[in-house]
């Protein structure tokens, strides 16, 4: 979220002051630079372009919160983004709070009506939005089982997670008592809100591990340990994101950003992260002899999917 509320929004009077008038600011949109964010509103393309999903909900965010007469209060995803939860689908509005009265808005906003109480906002960096807490309630309520773990996770981990592996159990039970506090206040997807409340887990530390734990219940697997510490050499300590013991299981989650993340973090190439992975998997196969398979965003688009890919490894849940 900070590389995008750095990123500077550019006015069309701004524009105008350089000589850029309708023609010229029509001419070079078709060129490519700059992006149009909201009428009126632009942003240099390559800023636009070295955005994260998340970082673009943010751009677009401030740029509401530039143009509109009111304050926005921003609830839903829009909110979990502003307060650093990740989006694993953007459709390109924004979610905003409103009173009961008020009329509708552009379809790139999505109002939210009669939900609005005096006070109950944060505010970040100018930008308002509800309380994580109602944030993650409003989420479980209304988005996809996907979207509102993944958020879910993102939010209690946040809350009770300090790495490598340390989980506070009460601090989470806080969290959630906390947002089923918020769920409990209207009927509408009061119950599909509890289910993924008690289902969150903040050791689940990606969307795709999140999702992994939705399509791994899906399939009738026991709920899997997470961020299992395997002894390593030298006195350090493996973390492997499932541990599938109803099975005798271990599995990971792979993602891009993960090898990312991992070569970056560290200064390696690609090549040296990949080759240090294989070491380190060659060494928990041969600590536990327990199985290990890998999987990835490929696999996880459903339950069936992730199946096969077990099965061909010779995993399947119990009874099957």
């Amino acid at each position: 979220m900070t590389v995008a509320l750095a990123v500077p929004l550019i006015r069309r009077r701004q524009l105008e002051e350089i000589g850029w008038y309708s023609r010229r600011v029509n001419r070079e949109l078709e060129r490519g630079y700059p992006t149009r964010v909201r009428n009126g509103v632009y942003i240099r393309s390559a800023d636009f372009e070295s955005l994260t999903v998340e970082g673009r909900i943010v751009v677009r965010a401030r740029t509401l919160a530039l143009v509109a007469t009111t304050r926005p209060v921003f609830c839903g995803i829009t909110a979990a983004v502003l307060q650093g939860m990740p989006c694993v689908r953007d459709d390109g509005r924004l979610h905003v709070l409103t009173a009961a009265d008020r009329a509708g808005a552009g379809p790139d906003i999505v109002r939210h009506r009669g939900l609005l109480e005096a006070q109950h906002y944060v505010d970040l960096d100018g930008l308002r939005c509800t309380p994580l807490a109602q944030t993650v309630a409003d989420v479980a309520r209304g988005e996809s089982r996907e979207t509102a773990v993944s958020i879910a996770d993102a939010a209690v981990r946040e809350r009770a997670f300090t790495p490598p592996g340390n989980y506070d159990v009460e601090e989470a039970e806080r969290f959630r008592e906390e947002a089923l506090t918020w769920a409990n206040r209207t009927t509408r997807g009061r119950r599909t809100a509890e289910r993924i409340l008690l289902f969150a887990d903040g050791r689940a530390q990606r969307p795709g591990e999140s999702i992994s734990r939705l399509r791994l219940h899906d399939l009738g697997f026991a709920p899997p340990s997470l961020q299992v510490p395997v002894a390593g050499p030298n006195g350090t300590t493996y973390w492997v994101d499932f541990g599938l013991d109803d099975v005798d299981a271990r599995g990971e989650f792979d993602g891009r950003i993960k090898y990312r993340e991992l070569a970056g973090g560290a200064g390696r190439s690609p090549f040296e992260v990949m080759d240090a992975e294989k070491k380190r998997e060659d060494w928990i196969r041969g600590t536990t002899q327990r199985r290990l398979v890998r999987w990835g965003w490929e696999d996880i688009r459903d339950a069936a999917t992730l199946g096969r890919r077990l099965r061909a490894f010779g995993i399947d849940p119990p009874g099957r």
